[in-house]
């Protein structure tokens, strides 16, 4: 009976596209091997009916490792003093794209910690100065909370895209790891986003102490409710220089389940296959792909800098060349049965919101 009734669940799911707070929690609770097949199958065909097998490959710039935040799990926290700090120049941030698009990327994101020193007025000349290189390019940013008035003039000068995950649903749970921070800011910055006419991605992590299955119904609600064109989801990895150091991590296997759903509950989403899972597993990347994602995203940083940007720790592909990094990916997603894509890859239906 039990069985049968995941297996109901999941087909409402995919039919539907949607499931109340109860069921989302029976599901996570209680899913096993045969019906997590179900659902990534699932998850798999609702990806196709928007991309086909198309993989979507995004060329990374993590420019900046200092941040003013001090999120409990993350590496490059403002009071680690341990972490090296540094930021690219502008020409650096060039020279990246400029190898990036030799090789092939038409979509770059720009990362960083919150890094104020990077203002908008600097990130809109970084911005322009690519658009003007490369106006067939996309540009997505990854920096943060920022203001309205922020957020409008680095969309005014170019960019297309921006990624701020929203951390947890929960209130509670956002203030226990996010001191300092607030909760209702940062879902707001991703309503104004949205607003301003970004494409935008939410997300959260899979595995932070004190996180229960409610909490992750909460999330995939949240998502159906914000509606992003893209979801970042993956597992937690403890860092040794963080007060979390001592927690037990999040698993690829619960990681799956949660994106498969992801993908049911907003079916035209972005979701990439992430690092993170890639560096829990060996074959995580094409695990994930096979349970719904269909973003990539090979690090473009120079490779010098690269091993600072360490958010958690045993980060793969660290001291891969982008063009190794472009080939060993491309393969990977040919051998897992998807066609590897280099192009803006936008949101097939942002155009028509």
């Amino acid at each position: 009976m039990q069985i049968g009734l995941i297996r109901y669940l999941i087909d409402k799911l995919y039919n539907a596209n949607i499931l109340d707070k109860d069921e989302i929690v029976y599901i996570l609770k209680n899913i096993k091997d045969e019906n997590k097949e179900i659902l990534f199958d699932y998850a798999v065909k609702t990806c196709e009916r928007y991309y086909k097998r198309k993989v979507y490959l995004r060329g990374l710039i993590e420019f900046s490792n200092i941040c003013m935040r001090n999120c409990l799990y993350c590496g490059i926290r403002a009071e680690n003093s341990n972490a090296e700090r540094y930021r690219l120049s502008k020409d650096e941030i060039l020279e990246c794209c400029k190898e990036g698009y030799s090789l092939g990327y038409r979509t770059f994101v720009l990362q960083s910690g919150e890094d104020m020193w990077f203002d908008a007025e600097k990130i809109s000349d970084i911005i322009k100065s690519i658009k003007a290189l490369y106006p067939d390019v996309a540009v997505t940013l990854s920096i943060g909370e920022r203001t309205y008035d922020e957020y409008k003039i680095m969309f005014d000068a170019g960019a297309d895209r921006f990624l701020l995950r929203h951390e947890t649903a929960s209130e509670e749970l956002y203030g226990k790891l996010h001191p300092g921070a607030s909760f209702i800011n940062r879902k707001n910055c991703l309503y104004i986003l949205k607003e301003i006419g970004y494409q935008v991605g939410a997300g959260f992590m899979i595995g932070l102490p004190g996180q229960t299955e409610e909490h992750l119904a909460d999330d995939l609600i949240f998502l159906k409710e914000l509606y992003p064109h893209m979801i970042g989801i993956g597992p937690f990895i403890p860092h040794s220089e963080t007060p979390l150091c001592n927690e037990k991590g999040g698993t690829v296997e619960d990681t799956l389940v949660v994106l498969a759903m992801a993908r049911l509950m907003v079916p035209d989403a972005l979701i990439p296959a992430t690092t993170a899972i890639g560096t829990l597993k060996k074959n995580g990347r094409e695990l994930a792909l096979n349970a719904g994602a269909n973003v990539v995203m090979p690090n473009l940083t120079p490779v010098n800098q690269r091993a600072k940007y360490d958010l958690y720790e045993n980060k793969i592909c660290i001291g891969d060349e982008p063009a190794h990094c472009r080939v060993c990916i491309e393969n990977r997603i040919r051998a897992a049965g998807f066609e590897p894509d280099l192009g803006r890859g936008d949101n097939v239906n942002f155009l028509k919101d």
